[in-house]
């Protein structure tokens, strides 16, 4: 069975910055020889998430902060932080919970999305960073 790598270089700002990879990946997918099979979509680092929503502005640049902001406070105290001196300890914690990465199956070439459901990177990190993400294919 084929398996292909992609590798996709993203800027993001940080700060649950939240950016639709929906078009890069699926022109490296769109790039190799397998049509049907499973894409699997990874973020190099311990401080961003892949998922899926609908990206628009009040959902992708409010909405999920704030959901975040309940659940994983900027202001709360980490251990992580006091270990290693730094401010991230809340991006940590909001990346574990949603996870690296994400499955999508490939039918016929196309990525089996919904209408309003794209691929997401949310950077949980305290500043801009360049991200790898690796869209590895498995199929025919």
């Amino acid at each position: 069975m084929p398996v292909e790598t992609h590798r996709i270089s993203i800027r993001s700002r940080g700060d649950t910055d939240v950016v639709d990879l929906t078009p890069k990946v699926a022109a490296a997918v769109a790039e190799g020889k397998v049509r049907d099979g499973v894409v699997t979509v990874f973020v190099v680092g311990s401080t961003a998430a892949i998922t899926t929503t609908e990206f628009e502005p009040g959902l992708a640049k409010h909405d999920l902060r704030a959901a975040y902001e309940r659940i994983a406070s900027e202001e709360a105290r980490y251990e992580h932080e006091a270990t290693w001196h730094d401010d991230n300890g809340h991006a940590h914690v909001r990346a574990s919970l949603t996870g690296p990465s994400l499955a999508v199956p490939l039918v016929a070439g196309r990525l089996t999305l919904g209408t309003w459901q794209q691929i997401v990177l949310i950077d949980f990190d305290t500043r801009p960073r360049e991200r790898e993400v690796v869209v590895q294919v498995v199929g025919e």
